[in-house]
């Protein structure tokens, strides 16, 4: 699998996107691995009061968030300004979020969000199996309630995170190959 696109997708960055315990982080580190692209853990990027007040059980709210969202933006411009490739974890709950880490987007690269979906009974599953996370499964409720579901102008990968990580990642590097033919026929 080549690890640039050609076109409109020529240096991607991927937003592996979803509420806490989808997967996230496990299925940007084999994208990452595969493409042997630049990774970023969004929650690494969180200020140092937003990681407390989330271990303490409260949610974030749109003003704690704006902060964080504006760092990943950061990052992802950096990425697409220098012709780099890169995979960034973000829940990327609401489109208004989406919106500004999209901006970074420049001509010859775009922002491609990866949405890691699944049924509440799975993910609470999972948060209840974590250990080394500051994010309580409490939260989860919260987290569902703020997520708005793609548009159809968003650029975007949905799986389900029913399969293995290994194969959910298969199935986003398929995806991104589909893409990249498309744009190498236009």
């Amino acid at each position: 699998m080549a690890s640039q696109t050609t076109g409109r997708a020529h240096h991607p960055v991927l937003v592996v996107m979803g509420v806490s315990g989808s997967g996230k982080s496990t299925v940007a580190g084999i994208l990452a691995g595969a493409l042997k692209w630049d990774l970023q853990e969004g929650d690494d990027l969180h200020p140092d009061a937003n990681v407390a007040k989330m271990a303490s059980g409260q949610p974030l709210t749109d003003e704690d968030r704006w902060p964080w969202l504006d760092v990943i933006a950061e990052w992802i411009t950096d990425h697409t300004t220098t012709g780099r490739s890169g995979i960034v974890t973000c829940s990327a709950l609401k489109r208004s979020y989406r919106d500004v880490l999209s901006a970074g987007s420049r001509e010859g690269a775009e922002v491609i969000f990866v949405h890691l979906a699944g049924t509440k009974d799975r993910i609470s599953g999972r948060l209840n199996a974590r250990m080394d996370h500051f994010m309580p499964s409490s939260l989860l409720d919260t987290q569902i309630s703020t997520l708005e579901p793609l548009a159809g102008d968003e650029n975007a990968i949905v799986v389900d995170i029913g399969p293995p990580p290994t194969k959910i990642a298969e199935q986003v590097l398929v995806e991104l190959e589909k893409r990249a033919g498309m744009s190498e026929s236009h």
